[in-house]
């Protein structure tokens, strides 16, 4: 496994959890409850991934909405840890990148985590989101993302994103072969990733491309299990996974 590069640790106060999207896959579910709302074993996956964050030490989280906006509001905002500050995507769906680059004065000057409403995993020996903040070198990287092994994730069937090298640097996975690692939906970024970047809705991929070629995107392995969530089948998956791991 690579080893990351370790500085003093370095745990962002602040985040962002992406909740604004339609979630198509997950119908006829998603059809009267947004994607975040989804429960896994008697909890929303979007306090789930809150849950986590405010384990982490999060002191303050930006959620976007689209979808079902109102509901999701009205759910978040009830949260004391962390305190939850709203991004209104009600206007116009912006995707990953730019729903961010939107809410960048909401999350101040230094590095933040950002999650995808739907990352889910069971935890194993070491807490995710501090390994991850271990990982950080503000010198050295724009984005570390937390990976995921490809063939041990569970309801992902993909072929993998990434190829990381031993001192955990990033390259895209090469077009028809299998990269060992996916792309957890989990990482932290800092503000200079988003310069100069595109207006409207954009893809964050976008920005990881420019960090590889800059040699500035970096990850980290994951402990633990991976659980994509992303159809009415994976619910069940999870919530067996999730079952088996309390056995």
């Amino acid at each position: 496994m690579p080893t990351p590069i370790f500085k003093t640790p370095n745990h962002p106060k602040r985040a962002m959890v992406l909740a604004a999207g339609i979630g198509k896959r997950m119908r006829p579910v998603t059809a009267t409850v947004p994607k975040p709302l989804i429960e896994i074993a008697g909890r929303s996956l979007v306090d789930h991934a809150l849950d986590r964050l405010a384990h982490a030490g999060v002191e303050q989280a930006v959620v976007n909405v689209h979808y079902l906006a109102d509901l999701v509001e009205t759910h978040v905002k009830k949260r004391k840890t962390p305190k939850v500050v709203v991004s209104d995507e009600r206007g116009g769906l912006l995707e990953t990148g730019g729903g961010i680059t939107k809410a960048l004065p909401l999350l101040g000057d230094a590095p933040f985590y950002v999650m995808n409403s739907d990352s889910f995993w069971i935890e194993g020996p070491r807490p995710n989101l501090d390994w991850l903040a271990r990982a950080w070198d503000d010198e050295q990287m724009d984005a570390v993302l937390m990976l995921a092994p490809t063939v041990s994730a569970i309801g992902y069937p993909g072929p993998g994103d990434f190829i990381m090298d031993k001192d955990g640097r990033l390259a895209r996975r090469v077009e028809r072969t299998v990269a060992p690692f996916v792309y957890s939906g989990t990482a932290i970024l800092s503000p200079r990733l988003f310069a100069d970047a595109p207006e409207g809705s954009f893809s964050l991929n976008v920005l990881f491309d420019r960090a590889i070629e800059n040699g500035r995107l970096f990850g980290v392995r994951m402990d633990g299990t991976w659980l994509h969530v992303g159809t009415p089948e994976a619910i069940r998956e999870a919530e067996m996974s999730v079952s088996e791991s309390a056995a």
